[in-house]
Parts: C-alpha cells; sequence; structure tokens
C-alpha cells in the first residue's frame, strides 16, 4: 500500500497548529485513534483479571488481545512471551533482577555496547554489583559504529549476556542484531536488546533473530506513555524469578510462602497500567493499515534533505550516522542548550544535552549535542522550518 504522508499526518490532533515537533525519539506524538480509545476507557472503567461483570470481561478480552497483537508486531511465538510493565527501563531491570541476578556467579561477564542509553547500562552495572559479575564494555569505532569482529574479542568462556541497543538514540545507528544474536548463542551467551527507538521504524522479528529478550516502551510507538514490553523466550521467563510481587501475581499463598502464577501473570503484581493497554491496542490495530516500510524510507528522505542543508551552514559537527531517522549535531562554539532554547522561541522542539548516554558522550568527545528526530508525520515543511530556525539561532548566537 502507497503511503500517504497528508493523510497520516491529518490523524495528529497535537499537529494542527503551527509548531514543529522534531523530539520523537524522546515521545512520538499521539493518533487520534489512541486519545479516543483512552479516553472511552476511563469513561467506562472497570478492571482487569478480577470481576465477573459485563464490562470486565469484555475488557480482560481486548487486554489479553493487545498481548496478542504485539506478539504478532515482534512475531513472538505465543502471547504469553509478552509481560506488560511501565516501560523499556522496567523491562531491562525485570531481567537484569528476574534472570541475571539469579544466574550470574562472581567473575562472570556482561557485555554491553558504548552505544547504550543508561537504561541499558546501569541495570547491569547494578546487577554486576550484587553478584561479582564484571560489565566488559564494548566499545564504537572511530565512525561511531560497532563492529562485529570487536565482539569476537571481548568474548570469552565468562561472556553470559550481550546487551545491546536495536537503534541508538545519540547516533541512530543499528547493530547488526542478527549477527549479535548468533554469536552470542554460539558462545552459550543470551542477547537482551533494547528496542526503544528501533521498534516504530523497524519491528524485529524474534524468531528469525532468536532474540532471547527484547525491551521497549509503547509511547515511542505512538501509544501512551507508563506502559512498557518485555519480550522473553517462554522457557527463559519460566524460569526467572518475581522481581515485584503482590496482588494477581500468585497461584496461592500462605504465611510462609507463595506459589507465583504462570508466566506472564507472575511479573504483573498489581492492577496494571490499563487505560495504556486499551490505547496501545488501539495503535497496534490503526497500525495494521499502515505500510511501515514505506513510512519509514518516506522518514529517511525528510532526514537525508534535513542533512543536506544543515551541512551548509558554518560550523556544523554531524554525530548521527546515515540513512537513520533522527540527526544529532554541534555546532562549534555554541552550546546546545543555546541553540534548543531559541528553537523553542521559534515553536520547534528539539532535544540537547547528553541524551541519557553519558558514556557515549565522553566517547564522542561532546559534552552534549542537539537531536532533531523525525517520523512520517512530519513534512518538508517542518524541515524548512528547522533549518531556517538554525540559521537564525546561529546569527544570533554568533
Amino acid at each position: 500500500m502507497a503511503f500517504n504522508s497528508i493523510h497520516f499526518r491529518s490523524q495528529f490532533p497535537s499537529l494542527q497548529c503551527e509548531g514543529v515537533y522534531l523530539d520523537s525519539a524522546a515521545t512520538a506524538l499521539k493518533p487520534l485513534v489512541m486519545i479516543e480509545a483512552t479516553k472511552d476507557y476511563y469513561q467506562n472503567v472497570a478492571t482487569v483479571l478480577r470481576s465477573k461483570h459485563t464490562k470486565a470481561l469484555a475488557l480482560d478480552a481486548q487486554y489479553e488481545l493487545a498481548r496478542s497483537l504485539t506478539a504478532d508486531l515482534i512475531n513472538a511465538q505465543y502471547s504469553h512471551e509478552i509481560v506488560w510493565t511501565k516501560g523499556a527501563t522496567e523491562s531491562i531491570n525485570l531481567v537484569a533482577q528476574g534472570y541475571a541476578r539469579k544466574n550470574l556467579n562472581i567473575g562472570d561477564e556482561i557485555i554491553v555496547s558504548e552505544l547504550e542509553h543508561h537504561s541499558n547500562l546501569i541495570p547491569w552495572i547494578q546487577v554486576a554489583q550484587q553478584t561479582g559479575a564484571k560489565v566488559i564494555k564494548w566499545p564504537i569505532e572511530i565512525d561511531g559504529t560497532l563492529s562485529v569482529d570487536c565482539l569476537q574479542t571481548l568474548i570469552t568462556p565468562k561472556t553470559r549476556i550481550i546487551a545491546v541497543t536495536q537503534m541508538s538514540n545519540v547516533t541512530g545507528f543499528q547493530p547488526d542484531i542478527y549477527e549479535i544474536s548468533r554469536i552470542a548463542h554460539q558462545h552459550n551467551a543470551i542477547i537482551v536488546v533494547d528496542g526503544a527507538q528501533g521498534i516504530v521504524h523497524h519491528p524485529i522479528d524474534m524468531q528469525q533473530y532468536q532474540i532471547d529478550f527484547y525491551a521497549f516502551s509503547a509511547h515511542k510507538l505512538y501509544a501512551p506513555t507508563g506502559l512498557g514490553v518485555l519480550y522473553g523466550k517462554a522457557d527463559l521467563l519460566e524460569k526467572m524469578d518475581c522481581w515485584q510481587s503482590g496482588g494477581k501475581m500468585l497461584k496461592s499463598v500462605s504465611f510462609t510462602d507463595f506459589e507465583p502464577a504462570n508466566i506472564p501473570y507472575k511479573f504483573e503484581a498489581g492492577t496494571p497500567n490499563i487505560a495504556a493497554v486499551v490505547g496501545f491496542y488501539a495503535v497496534l490495530d490503526w497500525l495494521k493499515s499502515i505500510d511501515n516500510f514505506a513510512a519509514t524510507h518516506y522518514t529517511i528522505n525528510l532526514v537525508k534533505d534535513a542533512l543536506i542543508k544543515l551541512k551548509t551552514l558554518p560550523d556544523i559537527n554531524i554525530h548521527s550516522v546515515a540513512n537513520s531517522s533522527l540527526i544529532t549535531f554541534s555546532i562549534k562554539d555554541i552550546h546546545h542548550d543555546d541553540i534548543a532554547i531559541l528553537l523553542a522561541e521559534q515553536d520547534i522542539a528539539i532535544r540537547s544535552g547528553e541524551l541519557c548516554a553519558q558514556p557515549l558522550m565522553q566517547a564522542l568527545n561532546c559534552k552534549g549535542v542537539i537531536r532533531a528526530s523525525f517520523m512520517p508525520y512530519n513534512s518538508s515543511m517542518d524541515v524548512d522550518k528547522f533549518i531556517l530556525a538554525i540559521e537564525n539561532a546561529i546569527s544570533i548566537l554568533k
């Protein structure tokens, strides 16, 4: 099916104003179908997996259908391999505390790429401190990419986990996840992939890639905040310890012990973010009508146009890779936050700073960057306004 950018853009109410939104790597804008679904839930509120009245039972079915649609999105083998969390950060922490803490021993090694967002670094530092394991840095190359050959030199008989992003939130680089997964399993290690940035542009096939754990946040995929997904292979989830406990994550309990529920419910203690799951269901159903490949191609072409124009400006240093949905750059002798403030005054939303990736910033020899991230709801007019705003900001600051 052809991608109609004008029709796609029209489905986002927040774009009816004059501003330009180029901060989608932080959170995506929300389509009307999601907004209406969430509103409808709160107007007809019920809980899930507890009550037996009509509204609750209907909601139970929708709640589990959302899980099935999520499994379909990433081609998980079973819907019960999908665990609801509050975000990608919690998903990775669940793996660290529920799987790694139980299975790591003193001297074991966790390879973590230098590209990682703090959410896919700090949980591994923490669990290493708890178990006596070691975090091994997988450094970036001079061009900001990751080398699979380098990974091969880092792996030892002590390697237990390889943690890597699907797409860097700073450079936009996408590692070869298929090859990394193959190498990990060849050395009896597991692979944990942070899909927060990649899921919206390039959903990964879990069975084809044989990924062990995959985490992402719904809000990056047009859905509500406060909802995340952890995919895990069923056999690994079965062996994991519960990280949080309370209501509805058990089969039976006494004052001396409890029996956890089956997966995924043993990881979903307490009342879940029902409205977010309902909103996510609406988004997943809506996405069936979108040609994601064509939408991503359109987005990357916008970025290419923006890059060509941006590179004509003085003292611009580009830090992102080609064929990405985002641009990160710095400007000689100008602070990144000054640019962000001046663009905000022109009603253009971008991101500036360390982007929750301090070790990567150190590797790039940057104190901070300016990031413009694009989605299929952006337009060529957005590109022109963005470039003009950068020109104006440079003329003021210099």
